[in-house]
């Protein structure tokens, strides 16, 4: 097996092991939140967790649309951020891979999920069991309303993030070097790829 073979191999493993183990706490999470708020807070919690699949989905499609020349005279001049933007650009494929699939398709499962809990609330409320007309006519128009969103939001997004991806790489580099240097947590590794020109 040739060393690229095996570090994609990797790659896809460690990816499904990270998915896992954030769709559980996710899923975990918004259920208990969800359990403990009345309808229209769960409602909110809802259209959070689709704005951030929206937010995600628009970061990996922005690393993979930018180019690194606009930063490398920002890094040679130490601004924050600078350096971190080019290396999510030469990690534009783990970057794109971790945003769009992992984050965006948790996102848009534990929304799907939270959408049906907030439904049977509702009907709860109204005094219809499961199974009624009510939850049934529910269920069908917050399930269109969060597709609706995601996918809309997706569009604009895709939009956004081909027309501004400098800017946004930027924001996201700015933000990775704040995490870095306030919580000393590095969430992207130095790139070692071929630049981007």
């Amino acid at each position: 097996m040739n060393p690229q073979t095996k570090n994609s191999l990797k790659f896809s493993v460690t990816i499904a092991v990270i998915t896992f183990v954030l769709a559980a706490i996710f899923s975990v999470v918004s259920e208990s939140v969800l359990s403990n708020v009345i309808w229209i807070f769960g409602l909110l919690i809802v259209l959070i967790i689709v704005f951030v699949g929206v937010i995600f989905d628009m970061l990996g499609i922005a690393a993979t649309a930018a180019v690194e020349k606009p930063f490398h005279a920002m890094a040679a001049e130490k601004v924050s951020g600078a350096k971190e933007a080019v290396n999510i650009i030469r990690n534009a494929d783990k970057f794109a891979s971790f945003c769009n699939d992992v984050i965006g398709d948790i996102s848009g499962v534990v929304s799907g999920t939270a959408s049906a809990t907030v439904v049977l609330q509702i009907s709860n409320l109204a005094g219809n069991g499961e199974g009624s007309a009510l939850q049934i006519t529910l269920s069908v128009i917050l399930t269109s309303l969060v597709a609706a969103l995601t996918v809309g939001g997706k569009a604009v997004g895709k939009y956004a993030a081909i027309n501004a991806s400098t800017k946004i790489i930027f924001f996201a580099g700015k933000t990775a070097a704040f995490i870095e240097k306030n919580f000393k947590i590095r969430l992207i590794p130095n790139g070692s790829k071929e630049a981007k020109k």
